[in-house]
C-alpha cells in the first residue's frame, strides 16, 4: 500500500479545493490535442497546462520537474481516485490515459509521496461519453465480477485470522494472517479508489498521518510477530479489521471502474510491487511479502488478460512483450515456492539482496510495458 493515503474529505473541504487551491497554477498549454493536460510537478508547485477540457479520453502528460519523487492523481469530488500514477522519479516523464465524465475533478500532486498534495481543480465538459468497444464493456463487466469474487473470498478468511486473535492463539493467527491478505492485494486498486477503507486496514507504521490511530493487518502483524502477543487492544482491533473490510466488501460492486482504470490499476499493483514488497517493508515483521507480492501480479494479470482482445488488435508488439514479462515474472516468482509456509513461499527475510534485485528487474521489466495498456486500449 501507499506510504501515505490521500484522505477522504468533508462536502465543505471539497468546495474550498475546488475554488482556492495552494501551490497550483495554471500555465498556458503547448499541448498538440485539447485531450492532453500537461501536468508541471516541482517541490512546491503543481501546474496544469488547461483547467477545463472535454469530457471522455484525457491524458495526463506529467513531467517531474522537483528533486522529490512525486505521485499524481486525478480525483472524483469527494477525494475518490479516478486515475494515480505513483514513483515519478525526479526529472522523468509519466503518461496517464483516463476515462472521465463531464463535472468537476482534482489533480494531485504530492511531492516526496506525502500529505494530501498541491491541488488544482479543473472541469471536464461536454455530454459526450467517450466511444467504447463493445468487448470493453464486457471486459469491465468481468473485472467487477472478479474484484467482487475477491472481496467475497477475503472475509472467510480474514474470519479465521481473526478468530484466532480473539482466542488468543498465536500460531494459528500468524499462520492465517498471508492468506487473508490474497484477495485484497488482488484487487487492492479498488480498494484505494474509495480513499477512506486502505488507510484503516491496511497502513504501515511510517505511513501513519499526524493523529491517525494505527489499525488493520500491518497493526496485528506488528503484534504477533515482533511483540508476540495478543491482548485486549489486539482483539479490538480484529473486530475492526472484520467491520471494515465488510464496508470494503458492500462496496466493491459500487466501484468506479473503466477499461482504462482497470489498465492504470494494473500498473498501480506493480507500483505496490516496487515500493513495499521487493524492498520488504510491507510485511516488515512477518516476512510473508512473497505472498502479497504474487497476489499483486495476479491481480495485475487479470486486468491485462481482460483488456488484451483489444489491446491485441491495437497494439501487437506491446501485448507480445506483456505475455513475455508476465510470464518471466510468474516463473521467476515461483522458484521462491515452499511446501513448508502457509502462504506457500519461502520466508522474504531470507532472499537475499542478489535474488532482489533480479525480482526488482523482473518486476522493471514488465511495469515498463504495462505503463502503455491504457492508451492501447482506447486506440
Amino acid at each position: 500500500m501507499h506510504a501515505v493515503r490521500i484522505r477522504l474529505v468533508t462536502a465543505t473541504t471539497v468546495v474550498a479545493a475546488l475554488t482556492a487551491v495552494t501551490g497550483c497554477t495554471e500555465k498556458g498549454s503547448s499541448a498538440g490535442s485539447d485531450r492532453v493536460i500537461e501536468v508541471t510537478a516541482t517541490d512546491s508547485k503543481c501546474e496544469v497546462s488547461k483547467k477545463e477540457f472535454p469530457a471522455g479520453h484525457v491524458e495526463l502528460a506529467i513531467e517531474n520537474k522537483g528533486s522529490k519523487v512525486t505521485e499524481v492523481y486525478l480525483l472524483f469530488p469527494d477525494d475518490r481516485i479516478v486515475s494515480e500514477r505513483e514513483n515519478i522519479g525526479a526529472g522523468t516523464k509519466q503518461t496517464v490515459t483516463a476515462e472521465v465524465k463531464a463535472g468537476d475533478y482534482t489533480i494531485a500532486c504530492k511531492p516526496g509521496m506525502k500529505g494530501d498534495g498541491i491541488r488544482q481543480a479543473v472541469k471536464a465538459t461536454g455530454g459526450t461519453a467517450a466511444k467504447r468497444n463493445p468487448q470493453l464493456d464486457k471486459a469491465v463487466a468481468a473485472y467487477r465480477e472478479y474484484a467482487q469474487e475477491q472481496a467475497d473470498a477475503t472475509l472467510p478468511k480474514v474470519k479465521v485470522f481473526t478468530d484466532a486473535i480473539k482466542a488468543g492463539d498465536l500460531t494459528a493467527a500468524k499462520n492465517a494472517y498471508a492468506p487473508s491478505r490474497v484477495g485484497w492485494e488482488r484487487t487492492e486498486p479498488i480498494a484505494e479508489s474509495f480513499g477512506d477503507i486502505d488507510p484503516l486496514t491496511d497502513t504501515r507504521a511510517d505511513g501513519l498521518e499526524k493523529g491517525q490511530k494505527w489499525t488493520g493487518w500491518h497493526a496485528l502483524e506488528k503484534a504477533l510477530w515482533q511483540d508476540k502477543k495478543i491482548g485486549a487492544e489486539q482483539k479490538t482491533l480484529a473486530d475492526q479489521l472484520v467491520t471494515d473490510l465488510t464496508d470494503w466488501q458492500q462496496r466493491v460492486g459500487k466501484a468506479v471502474i473503466t477499461p482504462t482504470s482497470m489498465a492504470n490499476g494494473a500498473k498501480e499493483l506493480l507500483d505496490e510491487v516496487a515500493t513495499g514488497k521487493v524492498t520488504g517493508e510491507e510485511d516488515r515483521y512477518s516476512h510473508t511479502d512473497l505472498s502479497d507480492f504474487k497476489a499483486n501480479v495476479e491481480g495485475a494479470e487479470k486486468a491485462y488478460e481482460l483488456l488484451k482482445p483489444v489491446a491485441s488488435k491495437n497494439d501487437p508488439a506491446l501485448t507480445a512483450e506483456l505475455d513475455k514479462q508476465f510470464a518471466a515474472l510468474d516463473t521467476q516468482l515461483d522458484t521462491y515456492r515452499t511446501t513448508k509456509t502457509s502462504d506457500g513461499f519461502v520466508s522474504y527475510d531470507t532472499v537475499t539482496e542478489a535474488q532482489r534485485k533480479e525480482l526488482s528487474d523482473a518486476v522493471n521489466a514488465l511495469a515498463e510495458p504495462l505503463s502503455k495498456l491504457a492508451a492501447a486500449v482506447v486506440k
